[in-house]
């Protein structure tokens, strides 16, 4: 029998997707921190509880705005001859306009309330919201930042917060839009905003990045300070930047160095194992070698790239190289881990007239789908957050067994069940996230409390 485990707790699972695989007879031990202690296959249950179904690893979310949640679906109407991102943004920004850190604490409550109930343990928030609604910074500079913390805090979701650097609208220092200035920063002021988080940040658990928001917004002067100086706040700090979404950013960035955006970031930062490359949608074969070479996340969000007409990333030759990726709901279009795994597979097989594709060394789509993403959405969070191993945080859940997606089948296909089969009603059962339960019965406790605060945030900013 298992010895008991002092300050943190333990499950056993008859089934659970480890690194490597399913194992059976799977003990779980965390500390009191949420830490992970073991992970035994062919283990005995001992006094351990009983998880109620299979057990997968958590998803971490590598790209979100959280307030872009109260817009979705809003912008779904055609009002110029030809929508595109570029007239969506015009649309993003007038709602922006509208937040107050009330708002945003609402907002964003419920959408990480959402995401934990559909499988997402962990964000990365790229949060760029920074001043009032003229544009002056408020009288605690962080205040849209904490506001951030405390909705993450209490909806138990693990938060990687990533303010973001915006300075120009265009490339070459073309100065703000007039509808842009509740995201402008200096770099020192920046900087200083890092500072100040640290230690709110390190409180929480969470982790704590920068995010330059584009080659367009940050001129490479203020890019170049911008990352020394997060350097000498934490040297391994998460770095994320969008980067090739649209083809007129890639003409743009023609025009104004010669070269295309992700072959010029290469060329002029120090990209590595920390930056999470998000879009990257349009790269060509050279540039898809040379990021997956340096180590860079791959931020793949399968729904808002469809939403927005961004286009298709070209997955099979980022593999090829060897490339590690991770999905993110960004615009929150939708909030759904596996179904944003079912729209990135479903995007390669309309763009190859292939079925199968994201499939590796285990043949079933669905677990590979899902042991990757895991794995490269920690990469990009910067937390220990990379499924059930040893020194990983305790962030899983527990699908139900019964559930008519998966009654009855054998466990290799649970997964892809789960991913391709299960959204009319979600499969998943359970969640916690460092060891503590966060959604039972397919519900987190906030749930009613949240989506009613969001609800009433929502329809005050559409007066």
């Amino acid at each position: 029998m298992s010895a008991p485990v002092p300050r943190g707790g333990a499950l056993f699972a008859e089934h659970a997707l480890l690194p490597g695989g399913w194992a059976r007879d799977v003990l779980l031990r965390w500390d009191g921190a949420g830490t992970l202690l073991s992970v035994q296959a062919d283990a005995e249950a001992g006094d351990a509880p009983r998880a109620p179904g299979p057990v997968l690893p958590g998803m971490p979310n590598l790209h979100s705005h959280a307030f872009q949640r109260a817009f979705a679906g809003l912008t779904e109407y055609r009002g110029t001859g030809q929508d595109s991102f570029w007239s969506w943004r015009d649309l993003m920004y007038r709602f922006a306009s509208r937040i107050t850190p009330a708002s945003l604490e609402a907002i964003a409550t419920w959408l990480y309330v959402e995401m934990l109930e559909a499988g997402y343990t962990s964000v990365c928030e790229f949060h760029y919201v920074h001043h009032d609604q003229d544009g002056r910074p408020y009288a605690d500079d962080a205040e849209l930042s904490l506001a951030l913390l405390r909705a993450a805090r209490r909806a138990g979701m693990g938060l990687t917060l990533l303010p973001v650097l915006y300075q120009t609208s265009g490339f070459g220092g073309r100065p703000p839009r007039a509808d842009q200035a509740r995201f402008i920063r200096s770099t020192d002021s920046m900087l200083a905003l890092l500072q100040r988080l640290v230690p709110e940040v390190r409180a929480q658990g969470a982790a704590l990045g920068l995010a330059p928001h584009s080659l367009r917004a940050v001129p490479p002067e203020s890019l170049a300070v911008a990352l020394q100086g997060l350097a000498a706040i934490d040297a391994r700090a998460p770095i994320h930047i969008h980067i090739a979404e649209q083809t007129q950013e890639v003409d743009d960035c023609l025009a104004w160095s010669g070269q295309r955006p992700v072959q010029w970031l290469l060329d002029h930062a120090d990209v590595d194992a920390r930056w999470c490359l998000v879009h990257a949608t349009h790269m060509v074969p050279q540039e898809y070698a040379d990021a997956a070479r340096r180590g860079a996340v791959a931020g793949i969000c399968p729904s808002t790239e469809a939403n927005l007409g961004d286009g298709i990333f070209d997955m099979p030759r980022w593999l090829g190289h060897g490339g590690v990726w991770g999905v993110g709901s960004d615009s929150h279009a939708c909030v759904n881990a596996a179904e944003e795994l079912m729209l990135l597979e479903y995007g390669q097989r309309l763009s190859l007239r292939q079925r199968n594709v994201l499939a590796g060394p285990d043949p079933q789509v669905g677990t590979a789908l899902w042991n990757a993403a895991v794995q490269g959405g920690a990469q990009a969070a910067g937390r220990p957050v990379a499924g059930l191993a040893t020194g990983q945080q305790a962030d899983f859940l527990a699908l139900d067994p019964g559930h008519v997606a998966l009654a009855g089948l054998p466990v290799q296909a649970l997964v892809s069940a789960h991913v391709f089969g299960s959204h009319r009603t979600s499969a998943l059962h359970s969640l916690w996230v460092g060891g503590t339960l966060r959604v039972c019965a397919g519900r987190h406790a906030l749930h009613e409390e949240a989506a009613r605060a969001f609800t009433a945030a929502r329809a005050d900013m559409m007066k």
